[in-house]
C-alpha cells in the first residue's frame, strides 16, 4: 500500500517519522504533497520519500497512490477528500474530520458510493491501550462503571491553525475532541443530555472548554479542554469497586487501577510503539485488503456521532465558522 501525505506540517512529519520506522513490508510512504514545491521537495528529502508534488491535485493523479492521509487544517477536511473521492483514492482524514456533521454524512456518502475506504485519524481509537482499557472494564475488578473525568489542554494559540475561525480554530475541534472520544468509548451509551461552556477569544473561537454528559444508562462524564494553559491530561473512569487513572488520554503513557480506599492495585503494561500513529495506518492497510469502506476501529457512525455533538455545543455557544456562514 503505497500511502500520500497531504499537507507538509508538524503532524505530517510525524506520520512520516512512523513509517519509516515501522518498517512494514506492506505500507510505503509514497508521496507528500505541498502547496509549494519548495517545501514538498524539502520534506521529501528530509524523510526519504520518493515523489514530491506542489499540488494536491497532483499528487492525486499519481495512479500509484492507494491511501492519502489528510493532514491539512480542518477547513480543508472536506474538499481535499471530495478530491480524493474524484479521484478513486482511499482517505485516512486527521480529526476534526470535518467542520461539521453535514459535512461527514455528505463525504462518507460519497465515499461509500465510491467504494472507497474513509476513515478518521483519530489515533486513541486504533490503539491497543484502548482493548486494555476494556478488557479491565469487562473483567469487572473496578465494578459497574458510572461516570468519566478527562481533560486535555495544551498552549497552542501561537499556532494559525488554532486562533483563526477561518481555519476552523479553537480548543474544541482540536483537543476537546479526544475528551469526548474518550468517554464515549468508555461509557458506550446513547447521550441523554448535553451541556457545556466555553471562554471565547475576541475573534469568537473557543479558547476554555467545559463539557457534561449524561448518557441513557446513567453514567456521566465531565470533560475539558483549552489551547492556553497545560493540564495534566489524565482521563478517570469511576466504577463501584474502585477506578482506573489513564495518564495522558492523548496517548496513554500509563493505566493503573485503584481501589475504593485509593490504594494502588495493579499498573497494567502498555505495549510499546513506534509513535502510536502505526495502528490507524496498519488498520486502513488491513481494511483495504478485505474491501472495507470503514475501519472497525472508528466506524462511519461514531465519526458522524462526534460531529453532531460538536455542532450541538458550538450552536450553544455561538461559535459559526465562515464557510459555514457562506453555506
Amino acid at each position: 500500500m503505497k500511502v500520500a501525505l497531504m499537507g507538509a506540517g508538524r503532524i505530517s512529519k510525524k506520520m512520516a517519522l512512523t513509517l519509516n520506522e515501522l518498517k512494514h513490508p506492506e505500507i510505503e510512504l509514497y508521496a507528500i504533497a505541498s502547496r509549494s514545491q519548495e517545501k514538498a521537495q524539502s520534506f521529501a528529502q528530509e524523510f526519504n520519500i520518493p515523489k514530491a508534488f506542489g499540488s494536491y491535485l497532483e499528487m492525486l493523479e499519481d495512479p500509484n497512490v492507494d491511501l492519502v492521509y489528510i493532514a491539512t487544517p480542518h477547513s480543508e477536511h472536506y474538499q481535499n477528500a471530495l478530491d480524493c473521492i474524484a479521484h478513486k483514492k482511499h482517505m485516512l482524514i486527521e480529526k476534526a474530520f470535518t467542520l461539521n456533521a453535514k459535512q461527514a454524512e455528505y463525504i462518507i456518502t460519497k465515499a461509500q458510493e465510491a467504494k472507497l475506504l474513509i476513515t478518521e485519524a483519530i489515533w486513541t481509537r486504533y490503539m491497543p491501550s484502548r482493548r486494555i482499557v476494556d478488557s479491565i472494564i469487562d473483567s469487572g475488578v473496578i465494578g459497574k462503571v458510572h461516570g468519566v473525568q478527562a481533560n486535555l489542554s495544551y498552549p497552542v494559540t501561537y499556532k494559525e491553525r488554532i486562533v483563526k475561525p477561518e481555519l476552523a480554530g479553537g480548543a474544541l475541534l482540536d483537543l476537546g475532541i479526544y475528551p469526548l472520544n474518550f468517554a464515549l468509548m468508555v461509557l458506550k451509551s446513547e447521550i441523554l443530555d448535553l451541556t457545556g461552556n466555553c471562554v471565547k477569544s475576541e475573534l469568537g473561537i473557543d479558547l476554555i472548554d467545559n463539557i457534561a454528559l449524561t448518557f441513557k444508562n446513567k453514567t456521566g462524564a465531565s470533560l475539558h479542554a483549552s489551547v492556553i494553559t497545560p493540564s495534566d491530561r489524565m482521563g478517570y473512569i469511576y466504577g463501584e469497586k474502585g477506578y482506573l487513572a489513564i495518564t495522558n488520554i492523548n496517548n496513554p503513557e500509563k493505566i493503573e487501577r485503584f481501589d475504593k480506599d485509593h490504594n494502588l492495585i495493579e499498573n497494567y503494561p502498555i505495549p510499546q510503539q513506534v509513535t502510536g500513529y502505526e495502528y490507524q495506518v496498519i488498520e486502513c492497510l488491513d481494511a483495504i485488503k478485505q474491501g472495507k469502506i470503514s475501519c472497525p476501529s472508528m466506524s462511519h457512525q461514531e465519526t458522524i456521532e462526534i460531529m453532531h455533538i460538536m455542532d450541538k455545543l458550538r450552536k450553544t455557544w455561538g461559535i459559526i465558522y465562515p464557510q459555514e456562514k457562506e453555506d
